[in-house]
């Protein structure tokens, strides 16, 4: 089609006396094209003129409705409308595996490609209230999941089935409950977990949307913002059950995985300036509302307190892996950069469904909600994961940092000189 238009063009130039630009005949053809930018009006009659445009605009229009797509990489017979119903299975015959949580920034042990039919993933979140120091200088009354902040990160694969108890121990003194933003129906299971202390209860939700979601509790009303700025989120990751595809479509494997949540606390002050200390939980709330009504949180740290992914609790990575980090916010908007690196891959709005944008220098990560990508390591060194509103990274102490071990690449970097006197 291409050499066909070719061949238009080069017959009106020999047919022709004066130059007229038509660049834009061209956009999204063969780049070769775009340099044939102008061609002589022939001397012949209108309609032999009329005849090679109507001819060159058809093989334009034809070439350009073959150009793919965002989201060709689908072929047409696997390509499925999201508003599909996933296949329907009965989980009482399904098989049931225990998956055994752990605390962040580590992921759960996990098959990145599902192998078999859709299995019933049993998990168990215990609910503690437990003083946490989240500065020098602050400490609050931290309601967590499984005791972390944030919660532990959850990983099954699309249509699978998650089967939660939610635990409230008599030693707590709230109403909790949980809603997965990967659920469908009931608030999110919120209406169907209310667990007063010393209760626990079950539900399960299939997971038919791939991608990574943040869970919260949202007990009802301002106790659901109070929960959450008090380190009451998490996430789960729902993979395709092909595993994760690049910008081509083509399968990737990632060799390592960091869960990191940003989170935003609201500490009152006394009269002094100094944070306040509280005997249990509820005492806290009606300062703390007072503090998040004017939108300014008191601290922003990754994974519930400051340093808490620097220094001796770093993330570790050797050059050559593939590293899928999970970022979740489950209150405020931020905005993610790898200082040194970028995001080769990142799936924006964290849908797995959708291609993945390519070479992004920082990612947004929407206030609730998480967002996944993948960076490859090319040289070693100390790479800061930072909320690049710096102010928020190296004032507020948003900052993570990964140590790469491995072989300097000089063709990617090389210092030419050493720092000197400015010869004159």
């Amino acid at each position: 089609m291409l050499v066909l238009a070719g061949e238009i063009i080069r017959s009106l130039q020999r047919e022709s006396k004066y130059l007229l630009c038509v660049s834009t005949f061209f956009y999204k053809m063969e780049p070769k094209l775009l340099k044939l930018t102008y061609y002589k009006i022939i001397t012949e009659p209108k309609i032999t003129i009329m005849k090679y445009f109507i001819i060159l605009i058809s093989i334009c229009t034809l070439a350009s409705c073959t150009q793919p797509t965002h989201n060709q990489d689908k072929t047409d017979s696997k390509a499925v409308s999201v508003f599909n119903d996933s296949p329907s299975d009965n989980p009482e015959n399904l098989k049931h595996v225990t998956q055994e949580l752990v605390a962040p920034p580590a992921l759960p042990q996990h098959e990145q490609v599902a192998t078999g039919d859709p299995v019933v993933v049993e998990v168990k979140l215990v609910i503690e209230e437990k003083k946490l120091q989240i500065s020098p200088e602050a400490s609050i009354w931290a309601l967590t999941f499984n005791g972390s902040v944030p919660g532990p990160m959850i990983v099954v694969h699309q249509n699978d089935y998650v089967q939660l108890t939610l635990v409230n121990p008599s030693t707590n003194t709230l109403i909790h409950n949980i809603d997965f933003h990967a659920a469908t129906g009931a608030m999110g299971g919120g209406d169907l977990t209310q667990v007063l202390p010393g209760q626990e209860v079950t539900m399960r939700f299939k997971a038919t949307k791939s991608g990574v979601f943040v869970y919260h509790c949202a007990p009802g009303g301002a106790m659901v913002p109070l929960h959450v700025v008090s380190g009451m989120n998490g996430a789960i990751m729902v993979l395709p059950r092909e595993g994760l595809k690049d910008e081509f479509g083509n399968p990737v494997h990632y060799d390592k995985a960091f869960y990191i949540a940003e989170q935003d606390y609201y500490v009152p002050k006394d009269s002094q300036g100094k944070y306040k200390e509280y005997a249990k939980p509820e005492d806290a709330f009606e300062d703390m509302t007072e503090v998040f009504k004017t939108l300014t949180p008191s601290h922003i740290v990754f994974n519930g307190a400051e340093r808490s992914l620097t220094g001796k609790n770093a993330m570790k990575a050797n050059v050559g892996d593939k590293v899928l980090f999970i970022t979740s916010e489950a209150n405020r908007d931020t905005r993610i950069h790898l200082i040194g690196g970028h995001a080769d891959l990142v799936w924006l709005g964290g849908s797995f469904n959708d291609t993945p944008a390519t070479n992004y220098e920082s990612w947004s990560v929407v206030g609730g909600s998480a967002v996944a990508a993948i960076y490859k390591f090319r040289e070693p060194g100390s790479y800061a994961y930072v909320d690049h509103n710096l102010i928020n990274a190296f004032t507020f102490g948003a900052v993570a940092i990964i140590k790469v071990e491995g072989e300097w690449n000089d063709d990617l970097m090389k210092q030419i000189s050493t720092p000197s006197s400015i010869q004159k």
